[in-house]
């Protein structure tokens, strides 16, 4: 290949590799600032994962410097869209999610406001249980009456996520979450 092949013919100029290994960089940049539970959360590479709980670990500058660029040298072998969607939807920058999460409340918002939007809730997610989905229902109105604080509201707001799936979820984080609570 010669230096003056374009893009067409899958050339990539050695710039144009520089910029993308510091965008990598930057990346795994944000993902050290990120908790350890945080991380462990996602499905990231076990040597990628190890190098970023050692980054935490390091109090020296120039180790950490250092460190900070192995990151960035394994994030070379990591597909980085799911980590930037992650990321994004932790910022609160994901339109994507809060779509999503909207979508959760109005559902939760429709059910407290009329028993005539039960079976159409049960029709469009047949897998929900109808006696907890009514019980629920009827908890947090009854709290709310009372003025009591919210726990069957955000149950029933818990029910309702299992029921709707978040689209476009990246892999990365849908490591099994019952792994956290055992």
């Amino acid at each position: 290949m010669t230096d003056h092949q374009n893009d067409d013919d899958g050339f990539v100029s050695k710039s144009q590799r520089k910029r993308d290994m510091d965008a990598l960089q930057d990346l795994g940049s944000e993902l050290v600032e990120l908790s350890k539970d945080t991380l462990k959360k996602m499905a990231l590479p076990e040597d990628l994962l190890s190098a970023l709980l050692e980054h935490k670990r390091l109090t020296a500058h120039g180790a950490i410097r250092r460190q900070l660029q192995y990151i960035g040298k394994l994030m070379r072998n990591v597909d980085p869209e799911p980590i930037q969607q992650y990321l994004q939807i932790l910022k609160g920058e994901s339109s994507e999610h809060i779509a999503w999460q909207k979508l959760l409340e109005r559902w939760r918002d429709k059910l407290m406001a009329d028993d005539a939007n039960q079976p159409l809730f049960l029709q469009s997610f047949p897998e929900t249980d109808p006696k907890q989905l009514h019980s629920l229902v009827r908890q947090s109105r009854k709290e709310k009456q009372d003025n009591k604080p919210p726990k069957a509201f955000r149950q029933l707001y818990q029910l309702i996520k299992e029921q709707i799936p978040e689209p476009g979820k990246p892999r990365i984080w849908q490591k099994d979450e019952k792994e956290d609570d055992e």
